[in-house]
């Protein structure tokens, strides 16, 4: 069942950001932080939706837990027939604290609305709510709830580990290396909508190792990443080509005001 339509979704969110800014950008405690990720690839939730590199740029605003941003994906070649477009941007709304009284688990929840323009992939949006823990791998379970086009749920479990200073450049710039491993899970509905398959399933692998390193208040990030598809059934279905894994880099650029 549809629970925004397309008209409301959009005011949804700015009317969740007015609320949000409203009268706060004065205040110190507002933080404002900039990204700029270039990737061999774009493959979201085991979806290849470019097979040719992408930029992806995105700007956020924080205030006391709540984080509001935009995001979008730029094709940099002809694959898509979009070649220097924006064929994706994305408005999201998170708020995240700690659970009181539970040391060490933290939780999120928020919206997030995607548009496609330029293609003929309807807009859509998803809620979620998920629960992180402070501990050794830092494991984490977040349900994102498409309630607009899919009406379906996709279930996503993390881990991560951190290392501090992995090597460094020079004395004064050591490098972090940052482990990252999902393993994404997909309802009746989701699955039907995203790939025509009508069962739930496990969908995607998703295995990730950063190296970030700060140079001139700016942090690099280059990143390999490797994603699989888990369910046989999911790779018969050949919607977004008939690879089954996916191997890419990326490099990306951030800074925080």
């Amino acid at each position: 069942m549809r629970l925004l339509n397309r008209m409301g979704q959009t005011g949804v969110v700015m009317c969740l950001l007015a609320a949000l800014t409203s009268n706060v950008f004065a205040l110190e405690e507002v933080g404002v932080e900039i990204t700029a990720d270039y990737f061999g690839k774009y493959i979201w939730r085991g979806q290849n939706l470019s097979d040719d590199p992408v930029f992806q740029p995105g700007i956020s605003v924080s205030y006391e837990g709540f984080t509001f941003g935009i995001w979008g994906s730029l094709e940099t070649t002809s694959i898509n027939s979009n070649s220097g477009e924006f064929t994706e941007v994305d408005q999201y709304l998170d708020y995240s604290s700690d659970i009181p009284g539970v040391e060490g688990l933290g939780y999120s929840l928020g919206l997030i609305y995607y548009d496609f323009p330029g293609t003929a992939v309807p807009r859509t949006t998803e809620a979620y709510w998920g629960l992180s823990m402070d501990t050794p791998l830092s494991p984490s379970v977040t349900f994102y709830h498409d309630i607009d086009e899919a009406d379906g749920l996709y279930v996503s479990f993390g881990l991560g580990h951190s290392i501090e200073k992995f090597l460094e450049l020079d004395p004064e710039t050591p490098v972090a290396m940052e482990l990252g491993a999902s393993y994404g899970w997909g309802d009746r509905s989701y699955n039907k909508y995203y790939w025509g398959l009508k069962d739930d399933s496990g969908n995607d692998l998703t295995i990730s190792a950063a190296f970030p390193f700060e140079i001139g208040g700016w942090t690099i990030n280059p990143s390999i990443n490797y994603v699989a598809l888990v369910s046989s059934d999911i790779k018969r279905t050949n919607a977004y080509g008939r690879d089954d894994d996916f191997l890419f880099v990326g490099i990306g650029l951030s800074k925080g005001f």
